[in-house]
């Protein structure tokens, strides 16, 4: 499907064949047993290279799978809090809230007022910084506490030196015990 009568050829390796008719590149590659892959089709002449084309393809899906492999997706989870919780209650949330960070997920700690607590939003943050305390050593603030409406947001998400830590005092742990 290459379109120019001229082309500018690049060997296997990477290396300048010159500028040639497409129909002797086509005998280049036939002879090498490889493909001939129009690489820059704007550039004048059209740039090809010879290569094995299925070989690429497999090689470049194989880095694609490699690359999603390494990537940690990253889920915002929500713990949703009243003006007026009990002290218990708020303790369980903030140990779910240290679970889901500890898990490399972001955090977002929602304070929903009801009727007469809309006009007491310093009870809000008030709570939102009781949280923040009990995370600290382990959540960063992403997104500082915003209201919408009726809630109050507040998005945490995990510093990337703790696991490490907790990582190696583990380790240490373990090598302790052998």
């Amino acid at each position: 499907m290459i379109r120019g009568k001229e082309v500018r050829l690049v060997g296997e390796k990477g290396e300048q064949l010159g500028l040639m008719p497409l129909y002797q590149a086509r005998e280049i590659s036939k002879k090498q047993n490889l493909d001939l892959v129009e690489v820059a089709p704007t550039a004048v002449p059209p740039v090809c290279r010879l290569m094995d084309y299925g070989k690429y393809k497999y090689e470049q899906t194989k880095k694609e799978r490699e690359a999603r492999k390494s990537q940690k997706l990253s889920l915002l989870r929500e713990v949703r809090l009243r003006p007026k919780i009990g002290e218990h209650d708020f303790e369980a949330k903030a140990r779910s809230a240290r679970k889901f960070l500890e898990g490399g997920d972001k955090v977002k700690v929602t304070i929903m007022f009801r009727g007469r607590e809309n006009t007491h939003p310093e009870l809000g943050l008030r709570l939102l910084e009781r949280m923040l305390e009990s995370l600290k050593e382990l959540a960063l603030v992403e997104k500082q506490p915003t209201r919408m409406g009726a809630r109050l947001h507040l998005i945490l998400s995990p510093q990337a030196g703790y696991m490490a830590r907790i990582k190696e005092e583990i380790k240490k742990g373990q090598d302790a015990k052998t």
